[in-house]
């Protein structure tokens, strides 16, 4: 007989390794955890979001080259397509002109296979027939050539035109990669901030708002120290004036006193006026100019591809304050660094007003204001503020 016997319940064995087992994976998911990339410090969070910040601002240099370069092509092409109607109008009357020349011989006895040849669709095979051009008279013959001649730089400007389209075309599709790159790296500089708490958040702005604070007294520090010389210097010239009125007036050595009953004299002529302090040089009006132009936009945010008067990016806030001095800078930091003499990287040799260009790539600039300072808008996120100029590589100084 079969048997009905029950199945044993599962033993104290079997129990015992199911437990093992569930406690084995508990153990090895932990352990995974264990060995999960840490949570980077608040300093590592600042280099790598410096890092993302150093690279939106070179592509915000690119971003603004492409933007040049795409309005300096639109008003080309506007111009090409202007010389085209201009010029599609010029072939048209010639057309004219040939059709008044086939309209005569029509009404003095028909048109002439020549004429015929004249008003075929391509003039230049017309022209390549010497045979048929012997035959024409010079009226017609000289008509033909202006036509095409016409029809010639009417073929030129059309293609000229359609290089600076295609180029037009290149360049916008630059333009909106330069920006989605920025965009890409300033939201992965966000996301990394998002990271940190926001008492880390603070304690970060605290130091870059301290360093600007620092910054800002030195070349405040540097500008009183420059203009006590200039009034030590003028000083010392007017007293050397002076001295040497003294000296041409006192009489000469061994010449007698005028005596007492002589007749009085004239009256002596006034000393001439001291020389008006001589006007600085337009270099230093201008660089004087810019610099107060950018120290009026202190705390102006930082936005890429903006040129003020209430945003900038970094070439935009240079560019914008030497062009209230009156001078007109290239849009690009890269651009800039050729505007005017190169003078080498050492940040000692530099005076107020020049620019400093920073980095291998020179996608960074300032303007240099004194005591080892520049003003400059720094970076996404930041504003613009005063800041050492031996906190970036030097690339070169540029005096306009």
């Amino acid at each position: 007989m079969a048997s009905h016997r029950r199945p044993k319940p599962a033993g104290r064995t079997r129990v015992s390794i199911l437990t093992g087992v569930a406690a084995a994976a508990v153990a090895l998911s932990a352990q995974s955890g264990a060995h999960a990339d840490p949570t980077p410090t608040k300093d590592q969070v600042k280099e790598q979001v410096d890092q993302l910040n150093e690279q939106a601002e070179v592509a915000t240099e690119k971003y603004n080259g492409a933007q040049a370069k795409q309005q300096e092509l639109q008003k080309q092409v506007a111009e090409l397509q202007d010389k085209v109607a201009r010029q599609q109008a010029v072939v048209t009357e010639a057309q004219g002109g040939l059709a008044e020349i086939a309209g005569e011989q029509y009404r003095t006895g028909g048109i002439s296979q020549t004429v015929q040849l004249m008003l075929s669709a391509s003039p230049d095979n017309f022209l390549n027939q010497a045979d048929a051009l012997n035959q024409a008279g010079s009226t017609q013959s000289g008509a033909l050539k202006e036509l095409q001649e016409q029809q010639r730089r009417l073929d030129q400007d059309r293609t000229e035109t359609q290089a600076k389209l295609a180029e037009l075309e290149s360049t916008t599709q630059q333009l909106k990669s330069s920006k989605e790159d920025v965009q890409g790296k300033l939201q992965k500089a966000q996301d990394l901030l998002n990271t940190l708490t926001e008492q880390e958040r603070q304690a970060l702005r605290a130091a870059e708002e301290k360093a600007a604070a620092e910054a800002k007294a030195k070349a405040e520090a540097a500008k009183a120290e420059a203009a006590k010389a200039a009034k030590e210097k003028a000083e010392a010239e007017r007293a050397s004036r002076d001295t040497n009125r003294t000296n041409l007036n006192a009489p000469s050595a061994g010449s007698s006193a005028p005596a007492a009953s002589s007749a009085p004299s004239a009256p002596a002529a006034k000393p001439a006026a001291p020389a008006a302090p001589a006007a600085p040089a337009a270099n230093g009006s201008r660089a004087a100019a810019a610099i107060a132009a950018a120290e009026s936009k202190l705390g102006s945010p930082y936005v890429y591809g903006a040129t003020g008067p209430n945003s900038f990016d970094c070439s935009g806030l240079t560019g914008w304050a030497y062009a209230q001095a009156g001078v007109s800078l290239p849009r690009t930091s890269q651009a800039q660094a050729t505007a005017g003499t190169q003078i080498g990287s050492d940040i000692s040799k530099a005076q107020p007003g020049d620019l400093v260009i920073f980095y291998g790539d020179r996608h960074h600039v300032g303007i240099y204001v004194g005591g080892g300072q520049v003003i400059h808008a720094p970076k996404p996120g930041a504003s613009v503020r005063y800041e050492a100029a031996s906190n970036m590589p030097v690339n070169t100084i540029v005096r306009l």
